[in-house]
């Protein structure tokens, strides 16, 4: 495995790679993933394939819309959190979906488990979860924090207003 260490504006993000393949990338401290990954022991380098994914979040965080299909993606999860994950990648930026929208397309009522799924999201960000929203419009959890996904929205150019 391979870290590295990128500063948005938002905080600092954690990048892992397993060989050229993104596997992991989320806000320090970021629920489900400070267990997964012990990072305060790895060593943290850059190389070719860490280089094109911090072009890629910078290009996001300035307003550049970067395509995720730029990147070397290697998601691990279950079958049920691998579809979700799936549809996650579709979703527009400055777009949102709801868990009902997913499970929807999905075929289930799991609405609770669509949840779980999106919030053990291993690629934030680049995998949009933090475009899910409950009914209503209203702002669920995000695993980096509710202040983080309202940021990201509102970069994204998301009416959050609404969801206030």
């Amino acid at each position: 495995m391979i870290f590295s260490k990128y500063y948005s504006p938002m905080g600092e993000i954690v990048i892992a790679l397993d060989g050229d393949m993104l596997c992991g990338l989320w806000f320090a401290g970021q629920k489900h993933f400070l267990s997964r990954y012990k990072t305060d022991i790895y060593f943290y380098s850059d190389n070719e394939e860490t280089l094109k994914v911090k072009n890629w979040l910078d290009n996001y965080f300035s307003d550049n819309k970067p395509n995720i299909e730029q990147l070397k993606i290697k998601l691990e999860g279950t079958q049920y959190e691998m579809r979700v994950w799936n549809v996650l990648k579709t979703i527009p930026y400055g777009d949102t979906i709801t868990y009902k929208d997913i499970a929807d397309l999905l075929n289930t009522k799991s609405y609770q488990a669509i949840g779980g799924a999106v919030s053990r999201n291993p690629i934030s960000i680049i995998i949009p979860c933090h475009r899910v929203i409950g009914t209503n419009n209203k702002i669920t959890g995000y695993a980096g924090g509710i202040e983080r996904k309202l940021k990201l929205l509102e970069l994204e150019g998301v009416n959050i207003v609404k969801f206030k």
